[in-house]
């Protein structure tokens, strides 16, 4: 089983950016599609970015289309995300999953991490 563990949360301003990576370890990440989650205070987990097993395919929520950008290096066992012209509505725990299946653009996720907090100041 892969284990999962986010870094580089943080409090940023309105504009700002900021990279989460996920770090994999247990098995090799080029076993597993990734994908990047988001929950927010009192409302349900959602999809935000997809990446298939090579790294030639991604897919975003349109709510950060255009300002996020999912990566992956097999090499390093690391998916990160690059995320620019944060808004407060971005404000969220940000969760990375690891699956087998890729459906309708979005991962179906059989492994989670613990999540990482990303506050947006306005």
């Amino acid at each position: 089983q892969v284990q999962l563990v986010e870094s580089g949360g943080g409090l940023v301003q309105a504009g700002g950016s900021l990279r989460l990576s996920c770090a994999a370890s247990g098995r090799t990440l080029s076993s597993y599609a990734m994908g990047w989650f988001r929950q927010a205070p009192g409302k349900e987990r959602d999809f935000v970015a997809t990446i298939n097993w090579s790294g030639g395919s991604a897919y975003y929520a349109d709510s950060v289309r255009g300002r996020f950008t999912i990566s992956r290096d097999n090499a390093k066992n690391t998916v990160y995300l690059q995320m620019n012209s944060l808004k407060p509505e971005d404000t969220a725990v940000y969760f990375c999953a690891a699956g087998q299946t890729i459906v309708a653009s979005r991962l179906v996720p059989i492994r989670w991490g613990q999540g990482a907090q990303v506050t947006v100041s306005s």
